[in-house]
């Protein structure tokens, strides 16, 4: 984890309510880190539906296969993240880790493994000791209370600079209900969903399904529009609890999809989802710009999506980006390897609202001068029309500096 906070960090956390139906304990077990609290027990009300969205990456973790293993069930009682150490390419050991780790969790919270969820975090290769969480979590779950989220985040940290937390209020018919979320990632981001660990918690009583269905279209335009290094990793999981507590207020109980009640809830269940992915997007290791890739006119949406993403992950760009340069040049060359629909004569690039270049060369009214000025902000917009027709799409990055090399050159030392 660096010491150095980045300087996209939030100046200012939202207050975290509780979720009723939720509880939260954290302890240091000396995964990896000394001196620092590295797992988080989250224990939930019998009854808590569950579901969730992992990685697509061909080697994935061992928990990220439990996590898929036991998902059919929709019943999720426990929370068990730890950071330090992914549990990933380690074989047999890494699924006898995740099967002591369940058991010994189950036990401490009392229910079956099959509600035991898992997620880790951390070095890849490397032996996970599940012993090592005997005796802690049964400590966490006679603390375990509601309330402090951002402890929780913290525990789940490895690179990260920041904690990273979201919540939102709307009512659910004529109920208020709570969307708490927390994440955690810098690098190895990727969309392949999930791209991090991120974990969210309701009180709205909402079947597995539908808790599904929400995720699986909210991560679009959200995580899956995210990339730091256009890495993913074999750990990404994103997984999503509902209580159901607020029934007892009076909240409808939904179990479709398409229940026209949904909607407010809906919209700021993907709120979270987007505030919590430009965190990530903020706390890229290394990151001094947050840069945002609009790209206009394509001839779908999907071919907009695949064009910004050929942007966003150019080493060329995102470096261009750090030296405060605005170099059009090396976006054309993005846009024109990404395989889609483009005609040079046609495009249009803009940085921070000042178009650079116009039909396919240097804008007539270029001023160096004024977008030097422009590249020196914290946020950079670039904005590719290409003009073939109404396809658009928005993904976010960072730039790339030196010090991304230096902490990844360094994460195992």
């Amino acid at each position: 984890m660096s010491t150095a906070i980045s300087p996209l960090a939030p100046t200012e956390y939202p207050e975290m309510p509780a979720i009723a139906g939720v509880k939260l304990a954290t302890a240091a077990a000396g995964i990896r880190y000394k001196g620092r609290t590295d797992v988080l027990l989250a224990t939930m009300d019998k009854g808590t539906a569950v579901a969730g969205v992992f990685t697509k990456s061909k080697c994935p973790s061992a928990p990220v296969e439990w996590c898929r293993a036991k998902l059919s069930g929709g019943k999720a009682r426990a929370l068990v993240v730890n950071s330090g150490n992914a549990n990933a390419f380690t074989g047999k050991t890494g699924k006898h880790s995740t099967a002591l780790t369940a058991q010994i969790a189950s036990k401490a919270v009392g229910c079956g493994t099959g509600e035991v969820f898992l997620a880790s975090t951390g070095v890849i290769g490397e032996p996970l000791d599940a012993t090592k969480f005997d005796g802690v979590l049964a400590g966490l779950a006679e603390t375990a209370a509601p309330g402090d989220w951002m402890a929780a985040a913290k525990a789940i940290m490895t690179t990260d600079t920041f904690p990273k937390v979201a919540t939102a209020t709307v009512k659910l018919g004529k109920t208020k209900v709570t969307i708490n979320g927390m994440a955690k990632g810098a690098g190895m981001i990727a969309p392949d969903m999930a791209t991090m660990l991120s974990f969210i918690f309701t009180d709205a009583p909402l079947s597995s399904a539908v808790l599904q269905s929400l995720l699986k279209s909210g991560v679009e335009d959200t995580f899956n529009a995210v990339t730091i290094d256009g890495d993913t990793s074999t750990s990404d999981t994103l997984l999503a609890f509902a209580t159901g507590a607020a029934a007892a207020n009076g909240a409808p109980k939904i179990s479709r999809a398409a229940d026209p009640r949904l909607k407010d809830f809906t919209k700021a269940f993907r709120n979270v989802l987007a505030t919590l992915s430009e965190q990530v997007a903020r706390d890229g290791e290394g990151a001094r710009k947050l840069v945002e890739i609009i790209v206009e006119g394509a001839v779908s949406k999907q071919s907009a999506r695949r064009i910004a993403m050929s942007i966003a992950n150019s080493p060329l760009v995102k470096t261009a980006i750090a030296g405060e340069d605005a170099n059009w040049g090396r976006v054309v060359m993005a846009v024109g390897k990404a395989g889609e629909p483009a005609n040079r004569d046609k495009l249009s690039i803009s940085f921070n609202g000042i178009r650079v270049a116009k039909s396919g060369a240097r804008d007539p009214s270029y001023d160096e001068a004024e977008v030097s000025k422009a590249m020196q902000e914290p946020k950079i917009q670039i904005k590719v029309q290409l003009g073939l027709g109404k396809g658009r799409d928005r993904v976010l990055t960072c730039d790339l500096t030196k010090e991304y090399v230096a902490i990844n050159g360094d994460y195992r030392s």
